[in-house]
Formats: C-alpha cells, structure tokens, sequence
C-alpha cells in the first residue's frame, strides 16, 4: 500500500476492500480500551467488514486467528477512536483557509495579518473579509479593538473578525454600514454593541449584537458548505477524531451533510446538533430523530444557548463580575424562550445541549432540566450541559442527580487559568472548570475542545485534563490542581462517555467484539510516556470502520 497523508473515505473504500476481504489483524502494538472506567490491554486486534472480530491480550493467543492480512504495528500504541463531543465543524472547515489570528499579539498585528491577507486574495468590493481567533486578553492592554484600525486596512470592502471564542466580533465600518448599526441602534436582548465614550459603536459586538452583521453577510451556499465541511473533516481525521459532535448547526448546513454523506464522502463519524434559532430546523425537528445505517451520520440532539463567554464577559453570572463591577453578563434566552425551546425540542424526542458558562446560566439550565426531567422518557433523551464551565459549587451534584451530562473542554481550563480569576474572583474558581469533582460525583462528563475556539487535537485535550497546564508547562503543578483527572479519567472523556452521551456506547467508544473497528495508532505510549508530552504523542493512522482515513508517513498502515 502506497503512502499517503489524508484522504476520504471515498478514496479509502477500495484500500478497505482490498483489506479486509477476509479479515484484517494488526498486531505487535500496545492496545488499551476503557469499558466502564476500567482500562484493559492487548497486543492485537481482529476486525473484518468495519467491526472488531476479536482482542488478543499476549502475542501468542493470535495463532487462533483466521485473518488472512496480518500487519505488523511495529509497536504502536493502540486506542479507541477519539471523540471530540464539542466543535464547531464548518468555522473550523473555513478558518483554515480564512484570516487566523489565534495568538496574534495587538489589535495593530492583527489589522496587519488582515492587510496582509487582502493582498495575497483580492476579491470585488461586494466580498467579505473573514477571519477568526483574536484575544484581546493576550494584548499589553487587554482592551477591545477599534473599527478605525480595520478602517485603515480596508475601507471599501466589510471584514468581519471573529473573536476566539466566536461570542464577539470585530469589525469595520463598512460591515456596521451594511448591516444597518449606527449609534442609534439600541443594545439586542441578550447583545451588547461597544460604543466609544461620544456612543458610537467602536465595532466590536457581542453576542445577540452579532446578529445584523450576520444577516448582511447571508448564508453561504450548500456547496460551499460541503467544502468547508470536508475540509474541516479531514483535517480532524488527521488529529485522530474518529468522530465529532458538531454542536450547533443550520438546515443548511444539515443538508451539506447529507450531501456529503449521500456521497461517501464523510471521512469521520458526525452528531450534528440542530441549533433551534434556525427556523428552517422547525422541520427537521418534526421529522424526529434520524440515523444513517452506517452510523455516520446521526441527527438527534439539539443546541441551545444560554448565555455569552468569559473572555467577552458575556457568562451570565449571579454576581457582578470582579472586574467589571456592575456588569453581570447576557443571558441570550428570556425564561420564556429558553423553556419553549427546551420544551419543544424534548417533545420532538431530541436530546437538548444547551450552552451554559456562567454560574447563572447554568442554574437556569440546571433548573429546565430538571423540570422537563420529571418524565422518564425525557430523561431518558440524556440531555446535556455544554461547557458547564462556571458553577456554584452546591450545584455541582445536581448533574448527577439529574441525569444531565456535562460536556466538558479541558483546554478551556488550561487557557482560561490567566483570564478566569480577573473574571470571577477567587471564590467562584472552587465550581469553575471542576472536571475532577464532576466525575468523583457520579455525573457523566464527556470530552471535547469546542474548537476552533481551542485546537482540535484531542490530544491536547487529554494532555490538560491530566496535568492542568498549558502546553508550555505552565503553571508547574497545574491550575487548580485538585481537579485533574487520571490518565484513565481523560481517556473516557474523550472515548466511551463522549459515545453515550451520544447515545452510540453500544457501537464506538470501545474496541470490543461488536464494536466499530474506529481506533488511532499514535507513536508513543499514552500511558507511559512522560505526562507533559501527551500533547506532542503523534498520530500515526485513523482509522473509522475499518477505514483508513488518515496515515502519516510514518504509519504502519501506510
């Protein structure tokens, strides 16, 4: 077999049946799986026709074996396929191909990446400028940016830059004029439009203030969906994601999805969930929950928002933000909203995800769930907190004693830890990014990165929630130590609870007979190598029903 980088499933079919005609066992590899929170180890693994046939635990118990292609691992580490429960699939897909200004220094390097960017793709004056990433928290002066920076760059044609965490953006003139904001424009429920000290907006909106800015740019068309789609896929293929909970998503968007499927083209597994504020969804909602024969593609769940981000401080809180006296945050939903949409979504038999940061939002949520909850057969839909990141710390329990998951992103913690105190105050901290006192409660909590708000590799995502530092090393000993997970901890996270919190525990998440043949071969051993280079670890292979959808140049699968 050829070597190869990425490619899709569609290319990846006739090396599937070449393969696995009659059986497929790779051995000489140190093979681990979760089942229940309990780790087991083999030496190599059988599967034929996309499902794992059998696991041996010692190199000589493969003699039973009828596979007719035997491939040597060369001793690789063997795991499950990994599950990011919480990325956003289509930004990812476009912001390798659009501005990146993910750790760019001043709003000034910014504006200069932007101009940068112009001359390399020029477009008419009617095209948009886009970009992703910004941080104002990482800037000398920590303040927001000025539309007249963009302004300078380019006057004529709308940019639109999205903050990092995708709650606010930054934009010109040009963009304010086309969707209509001006300083008469009052504030939206649940948005704030930042005006300088004379009321003129400074072009940075925040939440529900996105949306006029939005609705000028308009949708984009399903073919370009499809690509940015595939595009992010594949790149995620190559992290070692055998599957993504794609946590918010048009009917738009849904169908590209079913384009792409219809065509053999999805490389990975998708769990997209339907974003209620599309109307075009009111469908796809009465229709009732779906599910390909293959399993990948699976329409059940939705997403709701609460409320705004940290970093923006737009996380309702119940008290006054530490460093913003006066300010408490935007809840996006009124209690009206919020409960028809969670209502309305649970009727329909889906499983509600809703957005929640701030402790406040989270009681509110908490408080909805538990209502609906009442009903077993709602219950039983396996509704979930997205984030769950700021909570009071009497509230902590009430995930277990609801039966509501808590998906979680450990490189939020890892990246908040220079931001979360100014926010929040010392106090609030000990219900803030507590993964360690989810799970010793009994809640599910499943794993993700929310990127491209955070990078998408899901070993980073492991490397933070078992040691609490950034990828630097830094703080030594972690943030908030107390609530780092083992080893095995941070591996279900992102393997078998990612799966049932998707309803899929009897399918992926393990490498059992029955299972999906889904599982990554890296370079080094997860388990034993050095805590602080789990992020470094390298993917080898994806593979995704047998499929080889992803090989480094280094793959044994090659």
């Amino acid at each position: 077999m050829r070597a190869f980088k990425c490619f899709t499933v569609g290319a990846a079919l006739t090396l599937s049946v070449m393969s696995q005609a009659a059986g497929t066992l790779i051995y000489n590899v140190h093979g681990y799986t979760m089942n229940n929170g309990e780790r087991s180890h083999f030496t190599a693994l059988e599967y034929d026709n996309g499902v794992v046939i059998a696991t041996y635990s010692n190199p000589d118990a493969t003699a039973v074996s009828t596979a007719e292609q035997r491939i040597d691992g060369q001793g690789a580490t063997l795991l499950p396929g990994l599950i990011d429960a919480h990325g956003h699939v289509e930004r990812y897909g476009a912001g390798l191909i659009s501005i990146d200004l993910n750790g760019i220094g001043s709003s000034a390097l910014a504006a200069d990446r932007v101009a940068g960017f112009i001359r390399n793709n020029p477009t008419d004056a009617s095209g948009w400028i886009e970009g992703q990433g910004w941080n104002q928290v990482l800037w000398p002066d920590k303040a927001l940016p000025h539309r007249d920076t963009l302004d300078a760059v380019e006057a004529e044609r709308p940019i639109l830059l999205r903050r990092v965490d995708g709650h606010a953006i930054w934009v010109n003139s040009e963009a304010l004029r086309r969707a209509g904001i001006t300083r008469k424009t009052p504030d939206p429920d649940g948005g704030q439009i930042v005006r300088d000290a004379s009321g003129e907006p400074t072009g940075v909106l925040i939440d529900n203030a996105m949306r006029p800015v939005y609705n000028a740019m308009g949708e984009a068309s399903i073919a370009q969906k499809e690509k940015d789609l595939q595009r992010g896929l594949e790149a995620l293929a190559a992290t070692g994601l055998t599957a993504v909970h794609d946590a918010g998503i048009s009917a738009t968007t849904l169908q590209a999805y079913k384009n792409l499927h219809a065509r053999g083209a999805l490389p990975i597994r998708v769990y997209p969930m339907l974003s209620v504020l599309d109307p075009e969804n009111d469908a796809n909602l009465d229709a009732g929950p779906t599910r390909s024969a293959d399993g990948m593609l699976s329409v059940r769940s939705v997403k709701i928002s609460a409320d705004g981000a940290l970093g923006s401080r737009g996380a309702a809180l119940h008290q006054d933000y530490s460093d913003e006296p006066g300010h408490r945050g935007l809840l996006l939903l009124t209690d009206e909203q919020l409960r028809h949409h969670v209502e309305r979504s649970a009727a329909a038999g889906f499983q509600v995800n809703v957005h929640a940061i701030g402790d406040l939002a989270n009681t509110r949520v908490l408080d909805e769930l538990e209502r609906i909850n009442q009903d077993e057969k709602v219950r039983a839909l396996r509704h979930r907190v997205e984030h769950a990141q700021i909570v009071r710390p009497s509230e902590l329990m009430r995930f277990v004693e609801l039966d509501v998951i808590a998906s979680v992103q450990p490189t939020h913690a890892t990246s908040d830890k220079n931001m979360a105190g100014d926010r929040l105050g010392e106090d609030r901290l000990k219900g803030a990014y507590a993964w360690q006192t989810l799970w010793d409660s009994g809640a599910v909590v499943a794993g993700g990165s929310d990127f491209p708000v955070e990078p998408a590799e899901p070993l980073f995502g492991l490397h933070a929630a078992v040691t609490r530092t950034d990828r630097q090393g830094n703080p030594l000993g972690g943030w908030r130590p107390q609530e780092k997970l083992t080893r095995d901890q941070a591996l279900s996270l992102f393997t078998e609870n990612a799966a049932f919190s998707a309803h899929e525990e009897n399918v992926i998440g393990k490498l059992l007979p029955g299972y999906a043949a889904d599982f990554v071969l890296l370079r080094d051993n997860y388990f034993e190598q050095p805590e602080q280079s789990i992020w470094n670890n390298q993917v080898l292979t994806t593979v995704v029903a047998g499929q080889v959808v992803f090989a480094h140049e280094d793959s044994p699968l090659r």
